[in-house]
């Protein structure tokens, strides 16, 4: 069974797959992954150089990763600046912030090029307290955006925060215009596309089995190999157990959502009629926003940790947690806690040490190209690394591939099975601390401590 959004996506823009692999073929550029990193520079490589033979291997079908399965929130890194700056000074920081608002606006202005319907809303984003220990946690982060010239946010007086949030809930809030909310799995089909009409070659069905380094490079899958002068890796999560020296470099975490049926009638009724993607202030932090044809999809991340980087069969699955987003839906909507459930699901999120992707270079021949670590945040910044990556394989001389962004992992995660039983003492005292918080009183000394092993590894990015 698919994801809710793909298998929406596939109803209703129905297409055959493409066929396996099952010969030998050359090509100028191998891609492996068929999601969002790997559409968008296939794309990009054949708008800036439409001669260029560009092959996509992809295991399922586009979109059967976390292309298909995650939330539809498009948002920037305005809200990781302290993180940005610490790592790559100001001039970086601000040039990377400024870079992925326009890719938030990029995207819009793609799908209206190619008439791509992906449900795509540019109606901004809401950065909230729910609670009093949350009240405060947005004003640093905006104070340092201010200084530098590069603030979009605005503190929402509580009647206009809750009318446009449509909850009650939230006692505080920042609103960006620079944000959206998509369909993922109409996004996702859609590149797949407008890749196929500009000529790029896709195998689906095609899942790499091997990869031998060198001038050529070779991608070996099981009908057949792919030899091409530059390869590039887009598998996200898969890439700590396809490739062993990444295993450290991510810690794979579910993000697990639901999604409502159909009630425009309800969502008129508490004002959620907007777009408007709504985050609150938690590490592991709640997220919705309403969809087209009356719904309200709701997810949180940091729940299911996977051991040694394993994609584990639950990734596949209904998310387990489906009785705790229930419970949340109907704190911040009470009008739907009667409202039926339409589906659950969860994925696999690459959860980098600083909580923003890297990219680079590896092989022999430093021709092969990777970029992963995402850390459930995606949809906007895939686009980036279509930029970085399509620069990185032109072999251009620009911003891109001048950016720190391209020198590999920035951090590594203690070896198992310390990283795994830590990962769980710090979400249990987090979870700990959280509801505490909920209730009004004092976490204990000790969670409150653990907790901040989670925001120093960027899960908490407010300052």
């Amino acid at each position: 069974m698919r994801p809710y959004w793909l298998d929406q996506a596939l109803k209703t823009q129905p297409s055959t797959p493409c066929p396996a692999l099952r010969q030998d073929t050359r090509a100028d550029v191998c891609i492996v992954g068929g999601g969002y990193t790997g559409l968008w520079t296939a794309i990009m490589l054949k708008e800036q150089n439409p001669e260029l033979d560009v092959v996509i291997v992809e295991a399922d079908i586009c979109g059967a990763g976390a292309s298909g399965r995650n939330g539809g929130c498009a948002l920037s890194w305005s809200a990781k600046y302290f993180t940005l700056e610490r790592l790559f000074g100001v001039a970086e920081a601000v040039r990377l912030v400024q870079a992925s608002e326009d890719s938030i606006r990029a995207i819009g202005d793609f799908c209206r090029r190619y008439a791509v319907d992906a449900d795509y809303r540019l109606d901004g984003t809401l950065y909230t307290a729910t609670n009093r220990a949350q009240q405060g946690a947005t004003d640093a982060v905006v104070a340092a955006l201010e200084r530098n010239g590069i603030n979009s946010f605005t503190r929402c007086p509580l009647p206009e925060l809750q009318r446009m949030a449509g909850s009650a809930r939230h006692i505080e809030g920042w609103f960006s215009p620079a944000a959206a909310s998509v369909q993922p799995g109409k996004l996702v089909r859609g590149l797949r596309r407008v890749a196929l009409e500009l000529g790029v070659r896709l195998y689906e069905g095609t899942p790499m089995t091997g990869l031998e380094e060198g001038r050529p490079a070779t991608v070996a899958t099981p009908g057949g190999r792919v030899v091409a002068d530059r390869v590039v890796l887009a598998i996200n999560a898969w890439m700590a157990r396809a490739f062993p020296r990444f295993e450290r470099s991510v810690a794979i975490v579910s993000s697990d959502m639901i999604i409502t049926e159909p009630r425009p009638d309800l969502l008129e009724r508490i004002g959620l009629t907007s777009g408007v993607t709504v985050l609150d202030s938690r590490i592991f932090v709640h997220y919705y926003h309403n969809t087209p044809d009356g719904r309200i999809m709701l997810g949180k991340g940091g729940n299911t940790f996977a051991y040694g980087g394993r994609i584990l069969p639950v990734f596949d699955q209904p998310s387990p947690y489906e009785a705790l987003l229930r419970r949340s839906l109907a704190e911040f909507f009470p009008d739907f806690a009667e409202v039926g459930i339409e589906a659950t699901w969860n994925g696999p999120s690459d959860r980098s040490v600083t909580g923003l992707p890297f990219f680079g270079r590896m092989g022999a021949g430093d021709n092969i190209f990777y970029g992963f670590g995402y850390s459930g945040s995606g949809v906007g910044p895939c686009h980036m690394g279509g930029q970085i990556l399509s620069s990185l394989v032109l072999g251009l001389d620009n911003p891109w591939t001048r950016s720190p962004l391209v020198q590999g992992p920035l951090g590594h995660f203690p070896p198992e099975p310390i990283r795994y039983l830590g990962s769980l003492m710090v979400r249990n005292a987090i979870r700990r601390k959280e509801r505490a918080e909920d209730h009004g009183r004092r976490p204990r000394h000790l969670d409150v401590r653990l907790a901040k092993f989670a925001a120093a590894a960027g899960k908490a990015d407010k300052g």
